[in-house]
């Protein structure tokens, strides 16, 4: 048994934990959890828990449905909400075939899968995501638009704001979670907040990522408010994202951070961010997955719809933030085009892949854009060689569905499991008539 596990088995006896829930997700980034008395942790470090794999999004196939989930004793926390006696803890999970093999179907292991590629060739991927969400006061009804809890706009100090004081709650409850926090703010949106994560290991983010939105949650519901990290709530108002910055490390050296060149940014940097935008669409899907997605990416504020990089240019997909004197370790790219409901572990997969298709290939980055993007012409835009994202979910997937690369990356069940489930999402959303149709054509046709 090794250090992790025993931490983990003794911090249950000394704080009277009596129910430890293990975490994974499917396909698509929903939670799922099932909780073990503390008598069944040690077996289940030892054996995994048997669970029905087909009953779950994407994990398998109904005819290999007996499935293993395997406790990481790395991920072990208390959880904060479930009080201080007779807690709570949880641990993210590994998913297993009855033989011990990784599943097909797990997000987490499709993560493992790059991080392990990045690692032979001598490299760590760090990410720092920042993420959105809104504040809704709660309503049982949800045909109607939703409420902000407060007209505040970007970076306003509102005194006793309910907003100010969630996120006081998350930024705290995160912390006893062992889960940094470098910053929080009100946003643009009434209603909106942003609470960014400090840098970590790709991995480690994701896992955060995944209890940053169960923490939310379960602090909304404790005060009666509705919490949403849709990525397009309001029409008029702007979306959330999750901007999330991405870095390259050698060793204890940035390997983004190059002294003396344009943006100091060094070959390896250029070479990762070529490989970003080469694959920008392909990817689409998967960091903007729903349909409510692309309304966002193309409602205006500030999101990306185009396929270009800059320089502190906010217009863009790819930003590279100001360098600060001195801080070479703090070299960065800003991809802006993730929203807060993607499936982080897919998601930083496939970012991470294409920057190294982009270092293996030697991609060369083209020059950047210091315009305001959006406000340019179709015709200035072509000529600058700046493509569009793809406008629709629908327009996403057909040119996922084509890439060998996100097939590659996924493998084969994942891409297969995610086409279908979104061409399904797509096709509903294409039949269904929308209050603008009812209120725009019913009263005249």
């Amino acid at each position: 048994m090794d250090k992790q596990q025993e931490f983990a088995l003794r911090t249950v006896e000394e704080r009277d934990v009596r129910f430890i829930r293990l975490w994974f997700t499917d396909v698509l980034g929903t939670l799922k959890s099932v909780a073990i008395a503390p008598a069944e942790l040690e077996d289940a470090f030892d054996e995994g828990l048997g669970f029905d794999g087909s009953a779950i999004e994407g994990m398998t196939r109904v005819s290999e449905d007996d499935m293993i989930v395997k406790p990481d004793p790395s991920t072990f926390q208390l959880l904060p909400w479930r009080g201080e006696s007779q807690g709570t803890a949880r641990m993210f999970c590994d998913i297993l075939t009855p033989d011990g093999d990784p599943s097909l179907g797990d997000p987490r292991r499709v993560l493992k899968r790059e991080l392990e590629k990045a690692k032979e060739k001598g490299f760590t991927f760090y990410v720092h995501p920042e993420i959105e969400f809104y504040l809704f006061k709660q309503q049982d009804d949800f045909s109607t638009p939703p409420v902000p809890i407060d007209h505040g706009t970007y970076f306003d100090h509102v005194p006793r704001s309910p907003a100010m004081d969630f996120r006081r709650a998350a930024v705290n409850m995160l912390e006893q979670m062992g889960i940094s926090v470098e910053y929080s703010h009100h946003e643009a949106g009434p209603g909106q907040n942003e609470i960014d994560l400090r840098y970590a290991d790709a991995m480690a983010t994701a896992d955060n990522i995944m209890t940053f939105r169960t923490v939310v949650k379960e602090i909304s519901l404790e005060r009666g408010i509705h919490a949403s990290f849709m990525p397009k709530p309001l029409t008029d108002e702007p979306g959330n994202g999750m901007h999330t910055h991405l870095s390259l490390f050698e060793g204890d050296s940035n390997a983004f951070y190059e002294a003396g060149q344009e943006f100091n940014m060094s070959l390896t940097a250029r070479q990762f961010a070529a490989g970003i935008l080469y694959h920008a669409s392909e990817i689409c899907a998967i960091t903007d997955q729903y349909v409510n997605s692309y309304k966002r990416l193309w409602g205006g504020n500030e999101a990306p719809s185009y396929v270009c990089w800059g320089h502190n240019n906010r217009s863009a997909l790819l930003r590279i933030p100001q360098y600060k004197p001195g801080k070479g370790n703090s070299a960065r790219m800003e991809f802006r085009a993730l929203d807060p409901v993607t499936n982080p572990y897919l998601a930083f997969a496939v970012l991470l892949a294409a920057g190294l298709d982009g270092i293996e290939q030697k991609m060369t980055l083209g020059e950047p854009t210091s315009d305001a993007v959006w406000e340019l012409t179709d015709t200035e835009r072509q000529a600058m060689g700046i493509q569009p994202l793809p406008e629709s979910l629908d327009e996403a997937l057909k040119v996922m569905e084509k890439s060998d690369f996100v097939a590659d990356v996924l493998g084969e069940h994942v891409f297969e499991y995610f086409l279908r489930n979104k061409h399904q999402e797509w096709e509903e959303y294409r039949h269904h008539v929308t209050q603008f149709e009812l209120e725009r054509f019913l009263p005249n046709l």
